[in-house]
């Protein structure tokens, strides 16, 4: 019998968007090929395990140590490494976050396992588990098999939206202390920009590309995100350039967003940048050149020149919300 577990991700002690797209995922999979579905949460106190009880999974094990409140590679693998020895599961899933992108391999290491990242489905054909991927930057999916016994999978975020199966049991949570933990380095402090939200978990990104013409002039950016409730977004070629930090690029090599609103000023619409955005519900574009492929993919576009439509579209939509 196939036993799948899913290792979520918590970030002071409360479970992240991801998490939640992750075990609907597998629980949805664990459906189709007759399989038990349970999850390995690690950390201290976790606020909210009881959201996650009814998505259809069998059981919750939070491994508890306020020690283990921030990620430990060394520790996080062993734990990971030992409850799927102990309880014979043969398919491991990861969200493809930073998290996921450093734990799964470890763990896949570890237990000989095959290890597929970044998937963005996962079928059964013929009895066997099929996943797709993107490659070549977006434009080809490749579909791949695992041949090892121990299967282990990330999937990209915001790509499964995750939906709460109303009259599910609500799954057993099983606390572990563990009373000491392989810390071979420890974090002792994590500082973020306060008030600012992560492109990856907002409903509304307002990002701004090569077009802006130099960081001087990114409040315009700023100040429509502001205006909206949304964050600010980034393209590789401005967070290349330094005008921007890294954790707000959106696109291949940055993050994947799929946000109800996402507003696109002064960015032509590389294939790079199109494979982190593209699922967004919404799409506004904002560019002079009106053959820019951004506008291939847009619901509502606006060939004009941004530094006359954002300071105009920042005000009226102030006026709006003032009303």
């Amino acid at each position: 019998m196939n036993k799948i577990v899913v290792v979520l991700e918590q970030r002071e002690g409360k479970l992240k968007r991801s998490a939640f797209e992750a075990v609907s995922f597998s629980a949805s999979l664990a459906s189709k090929i007759e399989a038990e579905c349970s999850t390995i949460v690690i950390g201290s106190e976790v606020q909210n395990l009881d959201e996650i009880a009814k998505y259809g999974i069998s059981s919750i094990t939070l491994f508890k140590n306020d020690s283990l409140m921030n990620y430990s590679s060394s520790a996080y693998t062993d734990l990971v490494v030992e409850y799927v020895k102990q309880n014979a599961n043969n398919i491991i899933i990861f969200s493809n976050t930073a998290f996921g992108k450093d734990l799964a391999p470890r763990v896949a290491a570890r237990l000989d396992a095959g290890l597929l990242m970044d998937c963005i489905s996962l079928e059964v054909n013929d009895n066997e588990l099929v996943a797709s991927r993107p490659v070549f930057a977006g434009k080809a999916i490749l579909d791949a098999k695992l041949k090892s016994e121990i299967k282990v999978f990330t999937i990209r975020p915001n790509v499964f939206k995750p939906i709460l199966i109303e009259d599910a049991t609500a799954a057993s949570v099983n606390v572990q202390n563990v009373e000491q933990p392989n810390l071979k380095s420890k974090v002792i402090e994590i500082k973020k920009s306060e008030a600012k939200l992560d492109v990856a978990e907002a409903d509304i990104i307002v990002s701004g590309g090569r077009g802006i013409k130099g960081p001087e002039n990114y409040h315009l950016i700023e100040e429509l995100a502001e205006a909206v409730g949304g964050a600010v977004g980034a393209s590789r070629a401005v967070v290349d350039a330094g005008w921007r930090p890294h954790r707000e690029q959106v696109g291949q090599t940055g993050k994947t967003v799929s946000p109800s609103l996402y507003i696109a000023c002064g960015i032509s619409g590389a294939i790079q940048h199109l494979a982190g955005m593209s699922s967004s519900k919404y799409i506004v574009a904002i560019n002079k050149d009106k053959d820019a492929p951004i506008f291939t993919v847009a619901d509502y576009g606006i060939a004009g020149d941004l530094f006359e439509v954002l300071p105009k579209l920042t005000e009226e939509i102030k006026k709006l919300k003032s009303q």
